[in-house]
Parts: structure tokens; C-alpha cells; sequence
């Protein structure tokens, strides 16, 4: 339906997308759009954000934590292990209904857990919806078959199942062992599950870290850019002032000499002048 076609197009040209620095989901209205509209608003105020003391996540406009992580401690005390990340980042509740699966986790590690139950749960939908579709084609078939055939049917039918379940079996198996995604044939009965929840948060984890990784590395190299244009404008400032200072010696050594060389000149002047006033003096007084 146009509709559905319109909101397909609206999410490939708008994208749920994760803010760079607080790692919450929002729109992006531009490919270069990369940080939400609170954080975009907080940068214009504060400046670029420090990592959080807690969480780690760069989100820290004021201070050294995180509005999350000042508004958790508030309400719930100093924060406690993440019992996923091991990091001092998770804040308790004292309500077990509002942990996940009985585990204190973080925020990101939350979120991750519950993204990664979501999906799971939309993939086994999707399986038995598909497996009820193909049993129900399969009836179909059998009772538009008569007699001996419909015998013959039914048996091949109710064979073929049998057989298919040790080959989807072996094909999870399989995915399973070279680590894949998730093949969600045996996900409502089968303890895999939990290893997949498992293997998929940890991956997404991983993911996590790789981006803060890359986040700290450009900002290692932004201030290692700065240090050196700083180094650049101290040796400039420095030779500035050498020279200043140089000319300022050249000219006061200049002066000197000028005041030197006036002062012995007068020093003549004076001596002739009282060498001229006293025979002027013994002149006088034998005239008469």
C-alpha cells in the first residue's frame, strides 16, 4: 500500500540511529546528523562532553558524570557493579521486578539484554506463524487426496516432518558452532537459547567498546593536535620575545654610546673653556 511504502521510505531517509555521545536512539534527519537535539543543545552551552566517572559514556557536559548517572545517584544511591560490563555504572533499584532477569545490569547493558530478548522473540513469532502456514497448506493437500492416496499422503506428509526436524536440528547445530546468526527453529524449547542472548549481548558489547574505543582515539588525537599547536604558538611566542629582547639590548647599547660620546665632548668643552678664562684673568689685573 502507498502507506506502507511512504514509511518504508520515511526509515531509509530518517533512521533510528544511536546519539554519539549520550548513546540514545533518536530520528536522524541527515546523514550528518550523528548527535540528538538535547546533546546538540548541551554542546552549544557547554562545550564537548568528558566521559562519565560511571558509565563511561561521553556524556559529562557538567562535571564528571553524566546527567543519567547524577539523576540515578540522587535517586538511588552510589552506584553498584554492572554484573555484564563489571563496570561501577549500575544503580539498584531495590526492586527485583525491575531487574532483568534477576541481574543488575547498566543502562547500556539493559538496554542491549532487552534489544536482544526483543529480537528474539520476533524471530520465534516468525517461525511458528511460518511452521502453522506450512502445516496448514499440508492438510489442505492431504484432504483434496482420496482414498489409498490420501493414506499414502498423510504417511509421506507426517514422514517428511519427521525427517525435517533433524535437519533443521543439525542446521542449528551447525549456525550455532560457527557462530551466525541465530537460527530460531528450536528457540521455544531448546536451551540455546540463552547461549544466543548470550553471544549476541557480548557481541553487541564488543560493538559498544569498539565505538567508545574509536571515540577516545579522536579525542587522544584532537588533544595531541592541540598540544602541538600549542607547542608551535609557545616556540613562536618564545622567539618573539628572544628577538624583542636582542633589539632592545641593540638599542640601549646604541643609546649608550651616544650618551657616552656626548658626555666625553662636553667634557672637552669644559676643560677648553676653563683653560681660556684664566689668561683672560692674569690679563687684568697687570694692565694698569
Amino acid at each position: 500500500s502507498p502507506c506502507k511504502s511512504s514509511m518504508t521510505e520515511c526509515r531509509i531517509a530518517h533512521p533510528i540511529v544511536k546519539c554519539t555521545y549520550c548513546r540514545t536512539e533518536f530520528q536522524q534527519e541527515s546523514k550528518t546528523n550523528t548527535i540528538c537535539k538535547k546533546c546538540a543543545q548541551n554542546v552549544k552551552l557547554y562545550g564537548t562532553p568528558k566521559p562519565c566517572q560511571y558509565c563511561n559514556i561521553i556524556a559529562a557536559f557538567i562535571g564528571n558524570k553524566c546527567q543519567r548517572c547524577t539523576n540515578s545517584e540522587k535517586k538511588y544511591g552510589p552506584p553498584h557493579s554492572c554484573e555484564q560490563c563489571k563496570q561501577q555504572c549500575a544503580f539498584d533499584r531495590k526492586d527485583d521486578r525491575k531487574k532483568v532477569d534477576g541481574k543488575l545490569l547498566c543502562w547500556l547493558c539493559t538496554l542491549s539484554y532487552k534489544r536482544v530478548l526483543q529480537k528474539t522473540k520476533e524471530q520465534c513469532k516468525h517461525l511458528s506463524s511460518s511452521s502453522r502456514a506450512s502445516l496448514q497448506e499440508k492438510e489442505q493437500y492431504s484432504r483434496l487426496s482420496s482414498g489409498s492416496h490420501y493414506n499414502s499422503q498423510k504417511t509421506l506428509s507426517t514422514s517428511s516432518i519427521q525427517n525435517e526436524i533433524p535437519k533443521k536440528k543439525a542446521k542449528f547445530d551447525a549456525i550455532s558452532a560457527n557462530g551466525d546468526s541465530f537460527s530460531p527453529d528450536l528457540a521455544l524449547d531448546s536451551p540455546g537459547t540463552d547461549h544466543f542472548v548470550i553471544i549476541a549481548q557480548l557481541k553487541e558489547e564488543v560493538a559498544t567498546l569498539k565505538k567508545m574505543l574509536h571515540q577516545k582515539d579522536q579525542m587522544i588525537l584532537e588533544k595531541e593536535k592541540k598540544i602541538t599547536e600549542l607547542k608551535a604558538d609557545l616556540q613562536y611566542q618564545e622567539s618573539q620575545m628572544r628577538a624583542k629582547m636582542n633589539q632592545m639590548e641593540k638599542t640601549h647599547k646604541e643609546v649608550m654610546e651616544q650618551l657616552q660620546a656626548k658626555n666625553r665632548e662636553l667634557l672637552k668643552q669644559a676643560a677648553a673653556l676653563s683653560k681660556g678664562k684664566k689668561p683672560e684673568k692674569s690679563g687684568a689685573i697687570t694692565s694698569p
